[in-house]
This record gives structure tokens, C-alpha cells and sequence, in this order.
């Protein structure tokens, strides 16, 4: 079976909403789906392969091609690794700072909150950054050596992409992956538990 998907100009998250229904109207085959910038193009890469799914890529114009495996026609794909944490938690950071009333506090406590993360095992399974939280995860964040560690110790660190726009920060990301609000609340659902701060 082969489905051909036009996704450009498509808000988030209807790139990955579209790629989801194609995927589900098939038990194997290819899904191509065609979309006119790189977070989309991330958003949809991540789900596919988060799905069992083969993915490449091709550039053409600006735009990116994107060929999706699905089943018996998986052979010759390459399916990307996706991080495994140790457990089943995920903390939604909604903003830069931790609790609400002084910032210059609240950003001394979310800089604690999240160094202290690295010592409570075992480790969240994600942190999904959005609103003003992802300015946590860009460029000369004070949280920045914390984030990274908790990479390396196997955590998801997503931040929401409309965020990053919003902020126009999308360049400055320093740490984990752009997503959108499929992949947010996908995350969340099958989590045992979510924690927002």
C-alpha cells in the first residue's frame, strides 16, 4: 500500500495528526508525506520511529520528502534509536522559573529543581519544556550542564516548537528536540505519572 501525504502549510500538529491516520489505514507499507520545514519535518521523524516505523529523507526545493515504512517493507529502512529512561515519569515545565511571586527566586529554585533531578534515581522519563519553560533549554540557560547530564543519563528532553517561535528561539535550542502538542499529550497519556510545574 502506498499513501501520499501533502503537509505544507500545515499548523502544528497537523503534520503528525495526518502521518498517525495514514499509518493507522495500513498494516504495511510506505506513507510519503511532504512538508516545508525542518520542525515538521522533526515532529514527524520522531513519531514515525517512536511507532516501530522506517524513515528517510529527502530534500527537494526547500521542502523535505519524507518516506515512511511501515511492516514487511521495513527491511532495507533505518529505524532510529529512541532514548530509554528509567522509569515512567514525566514533569511538564511550564515556565522559566519555579513557583510563582519573585524571579529572581523562582530562578534560583528551578535551577535546584532541576540539578536535583540528577540525583533522585531513578531519572524522569521525559521533560517536555512549554511556554516560557522553553527558555530553559537554549542557549545560556543556567540549566543548560543539568539538561545535558540528564541526556546523557537517558531522560527526553522536548520543548514545544510553537513555544520556541513564539519566543523566536528556535535557532538557540541547545539541548534535547523541538515538538509539537500530539507528541505532548501522546507522552503524556502513556505515562504512569505526569508532573507539571
Amino acid at each position: 500500500m502506498f499513501t501520499n501525504i501533502d503537509a505544507r502549510g500545515m499548523a502544528c500538529p497537523g503534520p503528525v495528526i495526518a502521518t498517525k491516520k495514514a499509518l493507522e489505514g495500513i498494516v504495511s507499507g510506505i506513507v510519503t508525506i511532504l512538508v516545508d520545514n525542518v520542525i515538521a519535518k522533526e515532529n514527524v521523524i520522531k513519531f514515525a520511529t517512536a511507532h516501530g516505523c522506517g524513515v528517510s529523507i529527502t530534500q527537494q526545493e526547500g521542502d523535505f520528502l519524507l518516506k515512511i515504512t511501515k511492516g514487511e517493507a521495513m527491511d532495507k529502512q533505518t529505524v532510529m534509536d529512541q532514548p530509554i529512561a528509567a522509569n515512567n515519569t514525566v514533569y511538564i515545565i511550564t515556565q522559566d522559573t519555579l513557583g510563582h511571586g519573585n524571579r529572581e527566586l523562582g530562578a534560583v529554585l528551578m535551577k535546584g529543581f532541576i540539578y536535583t533531578l540528577l540525583e533522585v534515581k531513578p531519572v524522569p522519563k521525559a521533560l517536555l519544556f512549554m511556554n516560557s519553560g522553553v527558555l530553559l533549554t537554549i542557549e545560556d540557560s543556567p540549566v543548560l550542564p543539568h539538561l545535558d547530564k540528564l541526556v546523557q543519563d537517558g531522560v527526553e528532553i522536548l520543548s514545544c516548537g510553537t513555544c520556541l517561535d513564539y519566543f523566536e528561539a528556535k535557532d538557540k535550542l541547545a539541548v534535547g528536540g523541538v515538538t509539537n502538542m500530539y507528541t505532548i499529550v501522546e507522552t503524556m497519556s502513556a505515562s504512569a505519572k505526569v508532573i507539571t510545574l
